[in-house]
């Protein structure tokens, strides 16, 4: 019989699309390659660090259960054979160890889904990179978290000096019974009868403050709108969207944040903006270098937005609502391009458009699963968007594992169906981080990103100085809001 008292964590609707959404070829697991400098520790230190953290992080202890004949969405319970050695994992890179077999490896790992059966996560101890570095590779489900909570789980792992004392678990580790197929199915019947009422609970409790009300209502009916719009605007067909397999390919680049803040100053937009911009040029050029006509030619960016309240940080699941950027492929000078960019998330965050995404989150924490399921496929459609991009803020001071500093944490995003590149972003400690992931086939010349990332930024820093070389020296200031800008005429 089941502890009373065993209260069990069920999916967000968010969370349970990306269960939805996954394939065989599409893995909805998200993650980062860690590069630290120093001698890498022995496997069973590390194991031992790991083992003292878990208990700030009961979701890696536990795995999926489903309730029986679909009555409701998944849940989290206690793994039972819960065993540290299956997730964490031992490896080294062969000669030279340099960045391109650690990429290699990395998207070999990142090609594997995770066993569904156990806590959806893996982390490998990499030894061998050159110039006196080890890795740390770890990829998570994205059911289970989501960028922003992970910075904030990350630093669980971390410490913020080298010489930190180590933690010591208060007991050992005991898990919870697994809940029966019973107990199971009378939850997921009781939760199908009690969220229509608690939708009407606070529809009530809205009405009792009608002022209030009329003013939520009244955004949400204009961010749902917005939404509505953007499903009419179909993303343009492109390389980018093709049938992908499960393989994948990985690569990275950095750059001083300095600069990207340096850029933002000079022509007064925002670090997002260059990020966008940056991506759009590189985008623009390797279209061309597949001979794809860019003029008049606009691209779609899904933009994860974290609606993530204070209180809810550090906590694991998906609190994200999503915004489509427009990436301006079709305009070569790098200026305007960033200027086009600017003036459309303006207007993006002046339209509620991720408002209307997160109404549409909230109420599909109300809907049946086969409902929840046609929605979570048109959430990733290529209707939609041609590519992910994602830009996660990180901690601006050095973390530490075991004494060795982390120098670069590169993250890696995840593939939907029909999508053959995505781009995650990371702040840390002066730095932005640019991970980009990848299909095997669809993206052979995948380096031709990376390189028109770090040329496109290179265009926008020699205008930048520019600029600079011209004017005094002076505070820029915070510039008026503008229309959002419109593209030209597709030729046909």
């Amino acid at each position: 019989m089941e502890p009373a008292s065993h209260e069990l964590d069920r999916l967000t609707a968010i969370d349970a699309q990306f269960l939805t959404n996954e394939s065989e070829s599409s893995h909805m697991h998200i993650g980062a390659v860690m590069i630290f400098e120093g001698e890498p520790p022995t496997y069973d230190e590390f194991k031992e660090h790991i083992a003292s953290r878990l208990d700030f992080v009961p979701r890696y202890r536990q795995k999926l259960v489903y309730p029986p004949y679909g009555t409701g969405r998944p849940l989290w319970a206690d793994d039972p054979d819960f065993n540290l050695n299956y997730h964490l994992r031992h490896t080294a890179l062969p000669a030279p160890g340099s960045e391109r077999e650690l990429k290699i490896l990395a998207s070999r790992l990142f090609s594997q889904a995770l066993d569904r059966s156990k806590p959806l996560w893996e982390m490998y101890l990499v030894e061998d990179l050159e110039g006196d570095r080890f890795a740390i590779i770890i990829k998570s489900h994205h059911a289970m978290i989501d960028g922003i909570s992970g910075v904030d789980i990350g630093t669980v792992i971390f410490d913020v000096t080298p010489d930190a004392e180590p933690i010591v678990p208060k007991q050992e580790w005991q898990p919870k019974p697994l809940p029966s197929n019973l107990s199971l199915l009378e939850r997921g019947a009781r939760e199908l009868a009690t969220e229509p009422v608690k939708l009407g609970e606070k529809a009530i409790s809205a009405l009792r403050r009608p002022s209030s009300m009329v003013g939520r209502v009244g955004e949400s009916a204009e961010g749902l709108a917005e939404v509505a719009r953007a499903l009419a605007d179909s993303a343009p067909d492109v390389p980018l969207n093709v049938p992908i397999g499960p393989h994948r390919r990985i690569t990275w680049t950095s750059a001083p944040l300095e600069e990207f803040k340096r850029i933002k100053d000079v022509f007064g937009t925002t670090v997002n903006d260059v990020v966008l911009a940056i991506a759009a040029g590189s985008i623009r050029k390797w279209l061309i270098s597949r001979g794809v006509e860019t003029d008049g030619l606009e691209l779609r960016a899904m933009v994860p937005v974290s609606v993530r309240s204070d209180d809810e940080r550090g906590q694991l699941g998906n609190k994200l609502a999503t915004m489509r950027a427009p990436l301006p492929v079709y305009e070569p000078d790098p200026v305007a391009r960033l200027e086009i960019v600017s003036a459309s998330m303006d207007g993006l965050k002046q339209s509620k458009q991720a408002l209307g995404a997160e109404v549409i989150a909230r109420l599909n924490d109300f809907a049946p699963p086969t409902l929840l399921a046609q929605a979570a496929r048109l959430t990733f459609s290529t209707r939609l968007f041609n590519l992910l991009v994602t830009n996660v803020p990180g901690p601006q001071i050095p973390l530490y594992v075991l004494g060795r500093r982390l120098a670069q944490p590169l993250p890696v995003a995840f593939l939907a169906k029909n999508h053959g590149l995505a781009v995650g972003v990371m702040s840390y400690a002066g730095q932005v981080n640019i991970g980009l992931i990848g299909d095997f086939d669809a993206l052979p010349d995948i380096g031709l990103v990376r390189s028109g990332l770090n040329e496109a930024l290179a265009e926008l820093s020699a205008a930048a100085d520019e600029v600079e070389a011209s004017i005094a020296p002076e505070k820029p200031k915070k510039r008026a809001a503008r229309p959002a800008a419109k593209k030209p005429a597709s030729k046909s």
